[in-house]
């Protein structure tokens, strides 16, 4: 016979709440005494609820310190652009200072006057910022965020 062989049987009961004060959990049946959560019906209260104030799932992301896990896009706006030629992705933007990374979103908006006929492939652009596009010649492709490659030692 070996310890992990052994057949353990529960020996208690399950309790039984509410049954009055010989069972071990009558009266209040551990609910406490009073209060909303002592009443009926009060496990039809919404996850997070807190007795009417701002539930804890509105309150987290605006509590100091709170991170976002989608970090917004950086904006480029289309008078910026005019120096470019030929395709502009996020590493041509990069090379001319325009974003600090190519590997961050992009979002092309419009502004001023756009004379350059430029391929843009980026992440997001305004629905202005693609007709001015158009208009001088250009287009517009959505292209997914280019990922860091890593380096293999060898």
């Amino acid at each position: 016979m070996k310890y992990n062989d052994l057949n353990v049987n529960r020996n208690t009961r399950p309790t039984r709440a509410g049954r009055g004060i010989a069972a071990g959990r009558g009266k209040t049946a551990g609910r406490g005494t009073k209060g909303q959560k002592a009443r009926t019906g009060h496990s039809k209260m919404p996850a997070g609820f807190m007795g009417g104030q701002r539930a804890i799932m509105q309150a987290v992301p605006k509590l100091k310190g709170f991170k976002s896990l989608h970090p917004k896009a950086t904006v480029v706006y289309t008078d910026r652009l005019n120096g470019l030629t030929g395709k502009v992705d996020n590493f041509i933007l990069a090379e001319n200072g325009l974003i600090e990374t190519p590997y961050i979103k992009v979002k092309v908006i419009s502004r001023g006057e756009l004379n350059a006929k430029i391929e843009l492939e980026t992440q997001f652009a305004s629905k202005t910022a693609i007709a001015a596009l158009t208009n001088a010649g250009g287009s517009f492709k959505k292209v997914a965020m280019p990922q860091r490659v890593a380096n293999k030692a060898a």
